[in-house]
């Protein structure tokens, strides 16, 4: 099996599990979010080995602000699914653009010191994705039309926390923060990008923007 299809293959059953809790929300919800931000701070833990306490402290409040963040926007309101749903697909789009963009156009280097793979082509094919991907789910949904600008702004945003991850990785020396995840890596190579969207969505809804 290629690269892609096993990337493929593992992004779908991943889509698929966050649905299904995203759907059924509450304390499957919070499982789910739990067990994944003690994976992330696990793997944290292991980058940083050696770096000091204050890279560990670090590591707790990187996994753990998005986590609430997330259970935060499904329960807050009685849109919170909806509105959660953006964050996902989002975040979402921004990656799938970025990947296909950057193999289909991608000459410029974005941060060839941080992630050489990475290029401004990708970056725009991400924040176009997200703006149409997360501009139809707004319209279609009903949801706050301040969300039709934020989408391409948290798709930087996506995008960068993508780069502060490589660069912790590349200070680590590793190329891949686990192995869990065939084809994407571990979980904090999945879910780089939704750690500052999740944290942005959720104060653009604790400003009545949503």
């Amino acid at each position: 099996m290629s690269e892609l299809a096993v990337r493929t293959a593992t992004g779908a059953l991943l889509i698929a599990i966050a649905l299904v809790a995203t759907a059924v929300g509450g304390t499957v919800l919070a499982c789910l979010v739990g067990a994944i931000a003690a994976l992330m701070f696990y793997e944290w833990t292991r980058l940083t080995r050696g770096w000091g306490a204050s890279w560990y402290i670090s590591g707790f409040v990187y996994a753990l602000i998005p986590a609430l963040a997330l259970l935060w926007i499904r329960e807050r309101d009685a849109h919170g699914l909806e509105l959660l749903l953006w964050t996902l697909l989002v975040t979402w789009s921004t990656d799938i653009g970025a990947y296909f963009a950057g193999r289909k156009f991608g000459k410029r280097k974005l941060a060839p010191s941080i992630s050489p793979g990475k290029t401004v082509e990708g970056l725009y094919g991400g924040v176009v994705a997200a703006a149409l991907v997360g501009g139809a789910w707004v319209l279609g949904m009903g949801l706050g039309l301040p969300l039709l600008l934020l989408a391409p702004v948290f798709a930087v945003a996506a995008q960068a926390g993508d780069l502060f991850e490589s660069s912790i990785k590349r200070r680590a020396g590793v190329k891949d923060s686990g192995a869990w995840l065939p084809g994407h890596g571990g979980a904090l190579d999945r879910l780089d990008g939704l750690v500052p969207v999740a944290v942005l969505t959720a104060t653009a809804q604790l400003l009545g923007l949503t």
